[in-house]
């Protein structure tokens, strides 16, 4: 009780929340839209939807500061990589809280003279891009893992019969040996894993809007669930964060 008390009492905490009622409300109303006596109820959650996504943007009003602050960070690390990745990452997101920030000026009627459908845009396109840097890194953690994995392998020699020797041959070679070297790599990295699949969930939203690849609320809502669910898991237990 004490854990779940601390971990509302954080603005992140509580936008992860947001989010993830956000994203169900959305999947449940793409699920039950189809019935037509479902119509009020399918109302009530897009409105529900609709009041989690405009209380989000109000909990993140100060995030273009704590992305800076991380993009500074991220610019002293030592590997050049990760170094580039990370920064742009945070660049582009304090870009795209400025953006949301904007939005929710003209949501709130602070400002109506503002282009929602131009700053949308821009705002997506921030996203998308702080997104492929993300996995960018990702990928650069889980391709010397694997290098360091196959090398590992390479100084073994626990195998010397003919047939034990053919046995280590096939984990290590082709594409089913790569699958095997990376099932292990992500089983054995949670952190590396759930930042991967927390990334390409994240990424359904930003593809569907550009109309680089076309989903439907149904996709985007459970993907955005899963998501949240693991950023609120990786808020309340940071030994898991990447």
């Amino acid at each position: 009780m004490q854990g779940f008390v601390e971990f509302t009492n954080r603005s992140q905490g509580r936008e992860r929340i947001f989010r993830a009622t956000q994203y169900t409300c959305m999947l449940l109303s793409y699920v039950v839209e189809r019935h037509a006596d479902n119509k009020k109820l399918v109302l009530k959650l897009k409105q529900l939807e609709s009041s989690m996504s405009s209380g989000r943007k109000m909990l993140r009003l100060g995030n273009v500061v704590h992305a800076l602050v991380a993009a500074r960070k991220t610019a002293e690390l030592p590997e050049v990589l990760p170094r580039i990745c990370l920064t742009a990452s945070n660049l582009t997101h304090a870009l795209y809280f400025f953006c949301d920030m904007v939005l929710w000026l003209k949501n709130v009627g602070l400002q109506s003279d503002i282009n929602k459908a131009k700053w949308q845009n821009w705002a997506t396109k921030c996203y998308y891009f702080s997104l492929l840097m993300n996995l960018a890194r990702d990928w650069y953690e889980v391709s010397w893992r694997l290098e360091q994995a196959v090398q590992e392998e390479k100084m073994k020699n626990y195998f010397w019969d003919k047939q034990h020797q053919q046995l280590n041959s096939s984990k290590c070679n082709g594409f089913h040996g790569f699958l095997f070297l990376l099932f292990q790599i992500l089983r054995s990295h949670p952190p590396l894993l759930l930042d991967l699949v927390k990334n390409l969930c994240d990424l359904s939203g930003p593809l569907d809007t550009l109309g680089i690849y076309k989903t439907n609320p149904g996709v985007i809502g459970f993907c955005g669930l899963l998501s949240s669910l693991v950023g609120i898991l990786t808020l309340a237990s940071p030994h898991l964060k990447l």
